[in-house]
């Protein structure tokens, strides 16, 4: 589904499609009647993609196969996208979502019924079962930690919007590793502004390792945890570090409450080596979202989520911060694998010195193209 096109792919593509378009008519039924996805895929697809998913060599198709092809039996590829993204492609074709015009549309050779079916066949060419699926990769919210394993980048900024002037930005790569494993290492650099002006540095370099326990696509659960070391990288002094070396453990915990809203839960603790210059503490942060999408839901997808945040410092007397997040996510490029969310981090509890803050990211989620693929 997702190649490079030219003429001779595209004219190629048509004779192999040939017999399903002229089965139905614009605006008609169907006339192939299909009943299952083994069978529409014996139809439609196996002239290009293989008997297996594996895609067809030059040899069948008569010209030499794009490069990005996709191969259905291997997991890494295929089990981290949203049935919404095959369907999206089937119906409207491979230009829909910035591929290849080498993928027609089956939009009206085929029902909606049997484009589901369809996809559960290509499901099928992946024989680990134990790979967590798209649909658990729910919208990552801004501060909450997401449960699913990735292949993202994203730069993540926060605007004092009262009180003294500041920024804080963050870098953080993501690097997923086999079926359930990831690694992650974020970049903290910040502006502050004192009364000499202002100043930046970088903060703590954190490097962490997730691992998947649990996911459960009929269920619509995953389950994750991970641990990280945060080095001391940061100048102390100048307010851009702890000081001391940290380590951290949180569990991050997603639901699919319906087919396009979610809940997710990370719990976890920071333990520094040296409690005398950072606390020790605690958090639970949680975010409650629903999806929305045009273009019969498979268009731009808008995620409004909104996060109750608490942070308690393991120390006597210590009161927990609450904040609340109020959000939105949209996805930016046509192939809906850069995204970009905005929000306000809004303190409830112990406001003193706590300012109200502006929250900005995007996201590029790289197992889906570069980052000026998949534009137009």
């Amino acid at each position: 589904m997702n190649c490079d096109a030219n003429q001779r792919f595209l004219a190629a593509a048509i004779v192999l499609f040939l017999p399903l378009a002229l089965s139905s008519q614009p605006g008609s039924k169907p006339q192939l009647q299909l009943r299952t996805g083994d069978e529409i895929y014996r139809e439609a697809c196996i002239g290009c993609h293989g008997p297996h998913g594996e895609g067809q060599p030059k040899v069948i198709v008569g010209f030499d196969p794009p490069k990005s092809m996709p191969d259905f039996t291997k997991c890494e590829q295929t089990t981290p996208e949203y049935n919404r993204d095959y369907k999206a492609v089937i119906r409207d074709g491979g230009p829909e979502r910035a591929f290849s015009q080498i993928m027609p549309s089956f939009r009206d050779a085929l029902t909606p019924e049997q484009m589901d079916m369809v996809i559960e066949t290509l499901r099928g060419f992946c024989k680990g079962k134990s790979w967590p699926r798209g649909e658990m990769n729910f919208p990552l919210a801004a501060v909450t930690e997401k449960a699913f394993p990735e292949d993202e980048s994203l730069i993540k900024t926060g605007i004092n919007l009262q009180g003294a002037p500041g920024i804080d930005n963050e870098f953080v790569f993501e690097k997923r590793y086999g079926k359930r494993n990831q690694l992650e290492v974020a970049i903290p650099f910040s502006f502050s502004h004192s009364a000499t002006g202002w100043l930046g540095g970088v903060g703590d370099m954190v490097f962490g390792w997730k691992r998947v326990l649990l996911s459960n696509v009929q269920s619509g659960t995953i389950l994750s945890m991970q641990g990280e070391v945060a080095l001391p990288t940061g100048n102390r002094s100048r307010g851009f570090g702890s000081g001391t070396t940290t380590f951290g453990m949180f569990t991050a915990f997603g639901q699919m409450l319906t087919k396009t809203s979610f809940l997710q839960v990370q719990g976890g603790a920071n333990l520094p080596v040296n409690p005398d210059k950072s606390p020790k503490s605690v958090f639970l942060r949680t975010a409650l979202g629903k999806s929305f999408s045009d273009n019969h839901g498979l268009g731009r997808l808008w995620s409004p989520m909104i996060e109750a945040v608490a942070t308690r410092d393991l120390v006597d007397g210590a009161r927990a911060d609450w904040d609340v997040v109020p959000q939105f996510q949209v996805t930016v490029s046509r192939r809906q694998h850069i995204r970009a969310n905005l929000g306000v981090s809004m303190p409830v509890t112990n406001t003193a010195g706590r300012p109200v803050k502006l929250l900005v990211y995007f996201l590029w989620d790289r197992a889906d193209g570069g980052l000026f693929e998949g534009w137009r």
